[in-house]
């Protein structure tokens, strides 16, 4: 059977940055560098949820309207869970379909079951989902409350009010400012938290390699 090649995901953010700088303005640039450099300045890992913590019963509405709870995800063992963005994200439409192809195939020869996360209400979100046909569930984490246990939820510096049109809380139908800084997250039975991994620059996220090293590490 022939070896499937999939482009490494830090190769596919190069190029999205190669393109933003042959097309945009250097000030919408460097604003966009400036945030992702703050982020990462005041990220703080030990500041985040930690190995062994355990997490609430949160259930989370998906793209089709059925819900997910972590019981039933961790029922038989780990559970992964990437929290990402919103639908229109650039990143987010890389990294999900990357993952799709390079991770979720192993993930299921390993049966862990795998769910995407994002703060955006569910009828938003089935674009993104659709889109790339991912074979994985899409759902809602209302309110950022994963995202806020975790404490991986950040609110830009830069919040003008009243907010322009087409600000982020109108795109993902939340009505604010807050998103998840990219997060990979193992659980394990009981809402056990096994492994985390932000990402406070949302064009560095991890491997699907490297996410699947962590994992055959711990189970």
């Amino acid at each position: 059977m022939a070896t499937l090649l999939i482009e490494p995901l830090k190769d596919r953010f190069a190029a999205l940055q190669a393109d933003r700088a042959r097309n945009w303005a250097p000030a919408q640039l460097e604003a966009n560098a400036a945030v992702r450099r703050q982020l990462v300045d005041r990220f703080d890992p030990a500041d985040v949820a930690q190995p062994g913590d355990s997490l609430p019963p949160l259930s989370f509405t998906q793209v089709g309207g059925d819900t997910l709870t972590l019981d039933a995800l961790t029922a038989e063992g780990p559970a992964l869970l990437l929290l990402f963005r919103f639908a229109t994200c650039a990143a987010d439409n890389i990294a999900l379909p990357y993952y799709a192809l390079a991770l979720a195939p192993a993930l299921a020869d390993r049966n862990i079951p795998l769910l995407a996360l994002s703060p955006q209400i569910p009828d938003r979100l089935r674009e993104i989902k659709q889109r790339h046909g991912l074979p994985f569930p899409v759902a809602t984490d209302a309110d950022n409350g994963l995202a806020r246990l975790l404490n991986v939820a950040f609110r830009p510096e830069d919040r003008p009010s009243p907010p322009p049109a087409g600000w982020i809380g109108e795109v993902t139908g939340t009505d604010s400012w807050e998103l998840p800084q990219p997060t990979v997250l193992l659980v394990g039975p009981g809402r056990i938290v096994q492994w985390l991994h932000v990402s406070p620059d949302w064009l560095d996220r991890p491997e699907a390699a490297d996410i699947l090293r962590q994992i055959d590490s711990r189970v």
